[in-house]
């Protein structure tokens, strides 16, 4: 997650191609394989094709697409960059890819979900459905953990999860640390070993272990698995079937981009690792199509009713003007209000936005790569967030999906 207006290396983690490489290494794409969709005539491709194209020669990422959609329907998409630096194929507009925290959003609907069917309530303790797991759980709300406001200490600020800004630490993690599965349980013991940042309720700080204890409260409450869950109730009704939420499967499966690090002697491919590392706060894949589809059909009504959907984009005082609701965060543009999430995992850079009349969607995936020019990469960045959303760039930046500007391999 990036702070608000951050843009693209607020992203990721600064590291992540800053070690520089050789002048035409694989990944410094001419912008080719550019893929046009439909169009009803409102949206303008040419800026849209531009910001896709920049995003990969001035932004420094190996690859990037994006779809707009119209009252729910593709009006268009676009990539650009090679997919897979082995073969040298373009990227598929159509690809897969590793969706990082916008598995929040899918993760939060289940929720409130259950609120609905008064199987949980928002403003239930931690502790009356999962004793003992983090302390002080009879302070600690359902409600705060969705809005980050419950003041456990982020898992992936350990220094264990730091990898990235460490030459060394980071090809270990290729070697070996990637492979690892995680139990969601001990995730969370590694975050409450540390002290929280504020009491409950008093502050704002953006924590993904707030997510694997709501993982854990769905598994809980259904008896099934919160994977499980998120393809019962959303993913089958929507036909999302570019969408998965796996729990320790290394592979994006379908067509797809490769993730890379640029590393001194070259790329390193790290498209594959055990998402068990994010679990319900960031293991997803998906596609431009199906998080479009997803979010037209949760803000126009399709997956929560009124009261539920109200909740979900009541953003925390706390949050201030991060503006963070349940899992979605609103985002004020020169053409309007949008609701979203972004993510953020290795390899993998994903923005969502949606206006809640229905006019407008916005997915796009980015693989950064080299990002030593970072004024460049983050004004590509900004670009491609305010063509996705406003067909031009605003005079300011639009603010991104945001929290903790702390480099972790989940955001």
């Amino acid at each position: 997650m990036a702070l608000a207006g951050a843009g693209l290396v607020g992203v990721i983690a600064p590291v992540a191609g800053a070690q520089g490489g050789a002048p035409g290494a694989p990944g410094q794409a001419t912008g080719e394989g550019v893929v046009i969709g439909a169009t009803d005539g409102r949206t303008d491709r040419a800026a849209l094709n531009a910001a896709v194209r920049a995003m990969v020669d001035q932004g420094g990422s190996s690859a990037a697409l994006g779809l707009v959609g119209e009252r729910g329907r593709p009006a268009w998409t676009g990539a650009a960059g090679t997919a897979d630096f082995a073969t040298g194929a373009p990227t598929p507009a159509d690809g897969r890819f590793r969706i990082g925290s916008v598995t929040k959003t899918f993760v939060a609907t289940v929720v409130l979900q259950l609120v609905a069917e008064h199987r949980i309530g928002l403003d239930d303790p931690v502790e009356s459905r999962l004793p003992g797991v983090v302390p002080n759980g009879r302070q600690i709300t359902v409600r705060q953990l969705l809005n980050h406001t419950s003041g456990l200490f982020n898992y992936t600020e350990d220094a264990s999860f730091s990898f990235e800004e460490d030459p060394v630490a980071l090809r270990q993690w290729l070697d070996t640390g990637r492979w690892r599965s995680y139990a969601p349980r001990e995730l969370v013991d590694l975050a409450t070993a540390h002290p929280p940042y504020f009491a409950p309720g008093q502050g704002w700080h953006y924590s993904n272990t707030n997510y694997l204890v709501v993982g854990m409260l769905i598994e809980r409450i259904t008896g099934r698995g919160w994977a499980d869950e998120v393809r019962r109730r959303i993913i089958r009704p929507l036909g999302l079937t570019g969408t998965s939420m796996p729990l320790d499967s290394v592979s994006v499966p379908g067509p797809h981009a490769h993730g890379y690090y640029k590393l001194p002697d070259g790329p390193a491919d790290v498209t594959r690792l055990n998402p068990s590392m994010a679990g319900a706060a960031g293991a997803g894949i998906s596609t431009t199509t199906d998080l479009t589809r997803f979010i037209s059909a949760l803000l126009g009504g399709r997956l929560l009713g009124p009261a539920e959907l109200a909740e979900m984009k009541r953003p925390s005082p706390q949050s201030g003007a991060d503006a963070y609701g349940l899992g979605l965060q609103r985002t004020s543009t020169t053409c309007g209000e949008y609701w979203g999430h972004n993510g953020g995992i290795p390899g993998y850079t994903t923005l969502l936005y949606g206006s809640p009349d229905g006019r407008r969607q916005f997915a796009a995936s980015v693989n950064p790569y080299d990002v030593s020019d970072l004024p460049a990469a983050n004004a590509a960045f900004e670009n491609l967030v305010a063509a996705g959303l406003c067909d031009t760039r605003p005079p300011a930046p639009p603010a991104v999906a945001g929290a903790s500007a702390s480099a972790g391999p989940v955001r």
